[in-house]
């Protein structure tokens, strides 16, 4: 083809974070090279893909029509690595996966007995984490693979993969709780009550209140928030889970938050046979 896969992937990146400058902080190279990289694409094209007249690029009719070929593309090309490197390595002995909770396996996918199917014989060790342990635990090579919500920026020792999967958040109170009767004036009496949220969010926000308690996985901030102790933005499939009937989800404005997820392992220690079985089953 006359387009290289680097022209492709600043495109659908640039059309995704909806300016040049945040496209090529997530691929990590300069701005110019990701302006030069589409407008590369457009002279082979013979088309505008984006509008550039406002103070942030737009995707034109074209770019809109030609994002969805460039995006097939590219997971063309990302199937057929994966691909490759299944037929061509050894299945791994050991495989250890680090994945946040914001991520619920669907039951009816039954993804854990098809894994124990195809790779009877291997060691597989399951860990949960949050945020930047994720990162922590991959980059360490204490895990193989993670999984974790989307990121502004990556190490660039890690490979990152976009998933189509998105998750829902939603904010949660127990229903004995003083706002379980607030109807919609529950928004603004949230900074009267203590939050409960992640360690890890702790680390890196501001609290939405002046009060607030923290716990390093969502399992423990959801029981906290069972014994009414706060209110607390979880994970609704999650919730639909595990909850024991006590939570209540508060309609607030601008809620449920979607939430996207990436997978990221070493680029120097690429994925083998299951560990892509896993990179496939979660896409």
């Amino acid at each position: 083809m006359p387009y290289s896969p680097e022209s492709l992937q600043a495109f659908v990146e640039a059309a995704a974070l909806g300016s040049f400058s945040a496209a090529a902080r997530r691929l990590r190279k300069t701005q110019s090279t990701v302006s030069t990289a589409i407008a590369h694409l457009e002279a082979e094209l013979g088309v505008d893909l984006f509008d550039r007249s406002g103070r942030y690029p737009q995707l034109t009719e074209a770019g809109h029509q030609v994002l969805g070929y460039a995006q097939e593309i590219l997971a063309a090309d990302q199937r057929l690595q994966q691909l490759s490197m299944r037929l061509a390595a050894p299945v791994e002995p050991r495989l250890t996966l680090v994945l946040s909770d914001v991520y619920q396996l669907d039951p009816g996918q039954r993804l854990l007995q098809r894994f124990a199917e195809r790779f009877p014989d291997i060691a597989l060790e399951w860990l949960d984490a949050e945020g930047h342990d994720v990162l922590r635990s991959v980059l360490d090579g204490r895990a193989d693979l993670g999984l974790l919500p989307r990121q502004d920026q990556y190490p660039a020792e890690l490979q990152v993969q976009p998933l189509a999967h998105h998750s829902e958040l939603a904010v949660y109170v127990a229903r004995s709780h003083p706002l379980a009767d607030a109807g919609r004036r529950a928004a603004g009496q949230l900074p009267r009550h203590r939050q409960i949220r992640l360690s890890a969010q702790a680390d890196h926000q501001q609290a939405a209140t002046g009060t607030s308690w923290s716990a390093s996985d969502y399992l423990m901030v959801m029981e906290m928030a069972e014994d009414g102790l706060g209110w607390a933005q979880l994970p609704r499939a999650l919730v639909q889970r595990y909850d024991r009937g006590q939570l209540l989800e508060l309609a607030l404005p601008g809620w449920p938050h979607r939430v996207h997820s990436d997978l990221v392992w070493r680029r120097d220690t690429p994925p083998g046979p299951a560990a892509l079985w896993w990179v496939e089953a979660f896409g």
